[in-house]
């Protein structure tokens, strides 16, 4: 007898591939084929939790719950949705699923839209074998991605929350990617023991790169995160690490993302080395092309 459940979760994965393939100019698979092979062959429903908050609220103005067994069809549908996170702790577990939708936006844990965590991993490109640092464990979804690339035994993950790290080893030891290195630590000090990797990818925000990463991390080695900007949105960065402790790169596309618990509490853009609005330059051409710079 076929069953229903796992064909319309493997036609569900199937599309959202061929969704995320059709956003930008090229598609996020864009010469990543391992990637889509990776992606169509995890699969993400076995990293979501049973009950999960949509980070949307309804009508009633709070943030509806989805379970599993009550609602397996419209569950499924979201774990699948292209650009939809779907939300597994608010204020640190002080807010309950169990107690139904909620009304806190206190958002501490989740596990990131489908389009996002490919982006991600299509920048970050690590090559078979090649050792990677993932900060933020979460479900344990974007280690399995990376352990079907460069193998469990080379990926190397942190959780703070020794729950979400328990959880995220049994769910990629059921699927055979038991030999990724989960271990319970705050990411901003990184992964020390198992220095240097060959790239570092962080699926939490931060408002300062933390001095240990760049350390942790091969000369020409490759580190990938969120950061925040004061210009509305986070931004996905780029950092090549020098050798010497120091690091270099830039800005690639508009991201949200939580923040590292330790980086909460922002420090003024100044102190964080973005320059100020005066320190930028617009010029408008006859043409009406416009160019905009800082000269900080």
């Amino acid at each position: 007898m076929r069953d229903s459940t796992v064909a319309t979760a493997v036609e569900l994965r199937a599309k959202c591939a061929a969704e995320i393939d059709s956003f930008g100019r090229l598609g996020y698979f864009n010469d990543r084929p391992w990637l889509r092979t990776a992606f169509e062959t995890v699969p993400r429903e076995h990293f979501t939790p049973d009950r999960v908050w949509v980070p949307q609220r309804g009508q009633d103005g709070l943030y509806p719950g989805l379970d599993r067994h009550e609602q397996p069809e419209q569950w499924l549908e979201a774990v699948y949705s292209p650009r939809l996170a779907l939300i597994t702790q608010i204020a640190d577990g002080t807010v309950r699923i169990e107690d139904g939708p909620a009304d806190s936006s206190d958002f501490t844990a989740s596990i990131s839209c489908p389009a996002v965590v490919v982006d991600m991993l299509h920048y970050l490109n690590p090559r078979p074998d090649e050792r990677v640092l993932e900060i933020g464990t979460g479900t344990g979804y974007s280690s399995a991605l990376l352990a079907h690339r460069i193998g469990a035994g080379n990926v190397t993950s942190v959780e703070l929350q020794a729950d979400l790290a328990a959880s995220a080893h049994g769910r990629l030891h059921t699927l055979g990617y038991g030999g990724v290195q989960v271990h319970v630590a705050d990411g901003e000090a990184g992964w020390e023991q198992g220095a240097p990797y060959d790239r570092l990818i962080s699926t939490v925000g931060i408002h300062r790169v933390p001095p240990a990463w760049p350390r942790q991390v091969r000369p020409g080695g490759l580190i990938i995160t969120p950061i925040s900007t004061p210009l509305g949105s986070d931004a996905l960065l780029w950092l090549q690490p020098d050798g010497d402790g120091s690091a270099h790169g830039g800005l690639i596309t508009g991201v949200a993302f939580m923040k590292l618990k330790s980086q909460r509490q922002r420090a003024p853009w100044r102190e964080l080395g973005w320059p100020r609005f005066p320190d930028w330059t617009v010029t408008v051409g006859r043409d009406g092309e416009q160019r905009i710079r800082t000269s900080s």
